[in-house]
């Protein structure tokens, strides 16, 4: 049976304290493994906050989860994606480290390249709940409104939280289709400069949702198994 080491976090100390999220991550991995064969030899519990660009140098089981799944050649599992974080930028330095990591929300076909994807629409649609509830708390303390709980039992709030992550997921598996198709049609009797050249002019963002060059083309097209 191939091994497999989990990874687990929660944000603050009170989640830490009393197991929420937790043992629910445990959960989700263990039920994971089983179905794909896995064994899972180590789990690393961590409590701390996933976001800034030094996020890696605050997660000291994180590191020591990437080592030892390197030397085992074994993949890391987390539960959700947010699991690790919602930066783009940090899922990416991740990548780096050439060790898979598999997201049991998502399943062990997502590759590196989707999972770039994923993290980007979840930065993004962070900054925009971010964006709205700054907003929505404007226009209350604007029309001088008490604040408190919402009418809504915790059943809808979480059908309405699952409905959003189902849509993030289809939304997500569309963008890299047309990703795949934007990069095929690039590369069609082209060099990677031209093809950049050709991507930037059709206005069509990286993964990282900035200009094409040749380097990350090849990145791109290599993960996608295009070249």
């Amino acid at each position: 049976m191939a091994t497999a080491i989990g990874y687990v976090r929660v944000s603050t100390t009170s989640q830490g304290r009393s197991g929420l999220g937790l043992e629910a991550q445990r959960a989700a991995i263990a039920r994971f493994a089983a179905a794909e064969g896995l064994d899972v030899t180590q789990v690393f519990e961590e409590i701390e906050t996933g976001s800034g660009s030094d996020a890696l140098d605050r997660r000291p089981q994180l590191a020591t989860a990437l080592k030892v799944a390197r030397k085992a050649k074994a993949p890391v599992l987390v539960a959700k994606l947010d699991r690790l974080s919602r930066d783009v930028h940090f899922i990416s330095g991740l990548m780096a480290h050439r060790v898979e990591f598999v997201v049991c929300d998502l399943g062990r076909q997502s590759d590196p390249f989707v999972l770039h994807l994923y993290a980007a629409l979840a930065e993004k649609e962070r900054n925009m709940i971010s964006a709205r509830t700054k907003a929505g708390l404007a226009a209350a303390k604007a029309r001088k409104t008490k604040l408190g709980m919402s009418a809504r039992s915790k059943s809808e709030i979480q059908e309405i939280a699952d409905k959003g992550a189902q849509a993030n997921k289809e939304a997500a598996v569309a963008t890299a289709e047309t990703m795949r198709k934007s990069i095929v049609a690039a590369l069609d009797g082209r060099s990677l400069r031209a093809a950049s050249e050709w991507l930037n002019d059709c206005r069509i963002a990286s993964p990282g949702g900035g200009r094409w060059h040749a380097p990350s083309l090849l990145k791109a097209a290599r993960r996608l198994g295009l070249r």
